[in-house]
């Protein structure tokens, strides 16, 4: 009698472990049939109510219809990739401010249900290298008025969040305007934004923007150089002293160092008394 109930409690423990192994597996399985549904969902731009246009005049627009499609389509149908990068979008274009009270609930559905919070934060972090970038090489020409920024396009209505060498009067945590519309638009039109001038009142500045893109959202940053073209051709150019300044400014260092970043040509030619690039020495 105790061996046949041994042998009983023997087959109930087996059949548990067997039938805890096959959830577990399953369990397994299932995570990872979602995880890859998250992973090789479809890119926002290959729907149909994709919410950013350009129209004949080559001008950007953000699109709140196709994002009300977008949304609703998007609570009924999970696509993880593009879900997400439609929130961003969102985001981007304060659309809790434009949608109706009812739209807004429903905008905080899909929110919660992608996880939008961390869209926002996992931007945040992405920058994070750009950040000290920026901070570096604005730090690196002091005073010459040459001005470098970043702009955080997760925010627009709070997009600067590096600003070294002012010359434009901004603060940090100033918004942007058309910068995020213009990007897109460029970015579709397979236009860089280089070397560009602007006149604004009396003042004149020379620009580029480099766009910061990150592969499921799109861009998500700017860098911006500008330059104060008159103060460099009235100021700095018009006195002697001024330019000394300003080259004591742009050769300035604060520490040095023996490293080579020679070519080991050029590292021979220094070596017999090359001085520039430009110079040849025999």
């Amino acid at each position: 009698m105790i061996k046949v109930l041994q042998n009983e409690l023997s087959i109930n423990v087996i059949a548990s472990i067997i039938v805890s192994l096959l959830f577990l597996a399953a369990g397994f399985i299932w995570g990872k049939y979602k995880e890859r549904r998250r992973k090789f969902g479809r890119n926002l731009e290959e729907y149909d109510f994709y919410p950013f246009t350009v129209s004949r005049e080559n001008f950007g627009e953000f699109s709140l219809k196709d994002f009300r499609l977008g949304m609703h389509y998007f609570l009924k149908n999970e696509d993880y990739t593009a879900a997400r990068q439609l929130i961003f979008i969102g985001e981007q274009n304060n659309v809790r401010s434009q949608l109706e009270p009812a739209e807004q609930k429903v905008y905080a559905q899909l929110f919660e249900k992608y996880d939008g919070r961390k869209v926002v934060d996992d931007t945040n972090e992405y920058l994070e290298n750009y950040v000290r970038l920026v901070r570096l090489i604005g730090k690196s020409f002091p005073h010459t008025g040459i001005e470098i920024l970043l702009h955080n396009l997760a925010d627009p209505a709070h997009s600067l969040i590096v600003l070294e060498n002012n010359v434009t009067g901004r603060h940090l945590r100033d918004g942007t305007t058309n910068l995020l519309i213009d990007l897109k638009r460029r970015q579709l039109l397979n236009e860089d934004k280089l070397n560009y001038e602007l006149n604004i009142g009396a003042r004149k500045f020379k620009c580029t923007t480099i766009p910061i893109t990150r592969k499921d959202f799109g861009i998500v940053g700017a860098i911006c150089i500008n330059v104060d073209v008159n103060y460099l051709t009235e100021e700095v150019m018009n006195s002697k002293e001024r330019i000394e300044a300003f080259f004591k400014n742009l050769c300035r260092t604060d520490m040095q160092l023996d490293e080579n970043i020679l070519s080991k040509d050029e590292y021979a030619k220094a070596l017999k008394g090359k001085r520039h690039f430009k110079n040849e020495v025999a």
